[in-house]
């Protein structure tokens, strides 16, 4: 970024822009409170309770934008190839981490920043959802996004900062580098909606079954596996709490940690012995 691209970022009559703080700020959200990201995982294709994963992430936009596309990663398939025609290993993801990417910048950099809601990305079983509190311009309505159009951004020193950061490709073509990157990867097409708040749709292949060796380091911490290392931690540890046992898993909130934790109570596997202080789990079947 050359010196008269960063003085047009940081400084407006002497003062820093919005769009510094937001990408530069050591607290964004002392000035900005809903600049943020919420990250939830849903067992199905609906919204509903318990949410297996949820979280929310704060600081600079180019911090967000990482750790919410690191939250979608590390929570749908992926398949590995071998050393054949790399010392690299290819790595390949159900949903091309451009799209995501796209669809998570797009909403940061476009947003409504004196909305009251906030970025949400949402992947449930069968799609990929990321929320955005913010409308098209007028001149640009979703019928045209999927055609070469301009680029309108609603934060434009944002867009420009993060294009040159390498977040976006170029500006005015993620729509349809979203749409390309979902086709190559043999998906169905994006859908984008814009109602109350504007929703960019990518759908996962549900149908599709892989011959490839598939990692199972991440995907394992589902939930259907979650019991079986909660009873692990209580084994080593039985006077753990809740949030102690949420902390240590790393992708369950502390209510979703409760919610199974009532199941095994339920299915006499566990009983608590003792108050919620100074009590401790007692595992009667394993």
């Amino acid at each position: 970024m050359n010196n008269a691209a960063q003085m047009r970022l940081t400084l407006k009559n002497n003062k820093l822009t919005n769009a510094a703080v937001l990408l530069f700020g050591k607290n964004p959200q002392k000035f900005f409170i809903t600049a943020e990201i919420r990250c939830v995982l849903f067992h199905g294709n609906e919204i509903g309770k318990p949410a297996p994963a949820y979280q929310i992430y704060k600081g600079t936009v180019f911090e967000q934008v990482d750790r919410a596309v690191d939250f979608v990663l590390s929570r749908i398939n992926v398949s590995v190839g071998d050393r054949r025609a790399s010392v690299d290993v290819p790595v390949t993801y159900e949903i091309p981490r451009a799209a995501i990417t796209e669809a998570i910048v797009n909403a940061v950099a476009h947003r409504d920043y004196t909305s009251a809601g906030s970025v949400q990305v949402m992947l449930f079983k069968n799609r990929l959802e990321v929320w955005n509190p913010g409308h098209l311009p007028y001149h640009l309505p979703v019928g045209k996004l999927k055609k070469p159009h301009s680029s309108f951004p609603a934060n434009p020193l944002l867009a420009e900062t993060m294009y040159l950061a390498g977040y976006i490709e170029r500006l005015g073509t993620g729509i349809r580098d979203m749409i390309k990157a979902c086709k190559n990867a043999g998906l169905k097409e994006p859908d984008f909606v814009q109602e109350e708040i504007f929703r960019s749709v990518i759908w996962r292949n549900t149908t599709q079954k892989t011959t490839q060796k598939t990692t199972q380091k991440t995907t394992q911490k589902t939930t259907q596996k979650i019991p079986e290392r909660i009873l692990e931690l209580l084994q080593d540890n039985p006077q753990l709490n809740r949030k102690e046992i949420a902390d240590a898993l790393g992708d369950i909130t502390e209510n979703g940690v409760k919610y199974h934790l009532e199941r095994l109570k339920r299915d006499r596997i566990i009983k608590r012995i003792g108050g919620d202080k100074g009590g401790y789990w007692k595992i009667i079947n394993k």
